[in-house]
């Protein structure tokens, strides 16, 4: 039978340090009948749910994925059944996690959601490399963005350079030439400092230091991969924990240790 008032959950992963997975995540894990898991999530985190039916719903970018519309048509089927589903989304569900999406296709189908933030890879990323997102008289915010849309549009990086904020960006890794080029052409200073972080909080974390002119060389002599975010800004200069080298584009290989 059909459940009275079904419900999803989705729910934040975070960036892959199953320790930076919040106390509501594993509460809702351990309720949970069913989990909807993308690639990117740790496979550690599935501890917190050892009776639920484990459905792996592959989604990362430049790689083969589970059609979107497949996935929310799974997620009413199961919640129609009366199951407690749960949706396990790497990062935050409603930061380029198409969690809003998700939740009003469902509502539209008289499907409730509750949401469960998880820790956005972009924070994550950088306070793993030691670099402070915001900081007094450097940067008084913080634009999130995706240098990869649906529709193949381009970000206004020109609007980007003259913001004035710390740039995160998702996704960026194959994009790291023309990025370079138009923030250049916008008037980004070239000495704008720069921080790629590939894996980040993963015991296989890289960091690799470096400029906005050199950025792209950088990224390639690093073998850059993803996942990856990289920070755009004065801010990525700072060294909070020592864990970048000192020279511009140097590489840091080694994740910061306790």
């Amino acid at each position: 039978m059909p459940a009275t008032n079904p419900t999803v959950s989705l729910i934040g992963a975070g960036p892959g340090d199953p320790e930076l997975l919040t106390l509501k995540a594993v509460k809702a894990l351990a309720r949970a009948d069913v989990v909807l898991v993308d690639d990117l999530v740790n496979p550690e985190i599935l501890q917190h749910c050892p009776n639920a039916r484990i459905v792996r719903v592959g989604k990362r970018g430049g790689c083969r994925s589970t059609p979107q519309d497949f996935i929310q048509r799974l997620m009413l089927r199961y919640a129609r059944q009366g199951l407690r589903v749960a949706r396990l989304k790497g990062g935050d569900p409603c930061i380029f996690g198409r969690g809003g999406e998700e939740a009003q296709w469902l509502s539209d189908h008289g499907v409730a959601c509750e949401i469960v933030n998880g820790i956005t890879a972009g924070l994550a990323a950088a306070t793993s490399a030691g670099i402070p997102l915001t900081q007094r008289g450097m940067a008084q915010g913080v634009t999130l963005i995706t240098a990869h849309s649906q529709d193949g549009a381009t970000p206004d990086w020109s609007g980007l350079a003259r913001s004035g904020t710390t740039l995160v960006v998702y996704m960026g890794v194959a994009k790291v030439h023309d990025m370079t080029r138009q923030l250049l052409a916008a008037g980004m200073t070239p000495d704008t400092p720069v921080a790629m972080i590939e894996r980040a909080s993963l015991p296989g974390q890289r960091v690799c230091a470096s400029t906005l002119a050199g950025m792209a060389s950088d990224a390639q002599a690093f073998q850059l991969r993803s996942p990856a975010v990289l920070v755009i800004g004065e801010v990525a200069a700072c060294r909070m924990f020592g864990v970048l080298d000192d020279a511009a584009g140097a590489m840091a290989p080694q994740r910061r240790t306790a």
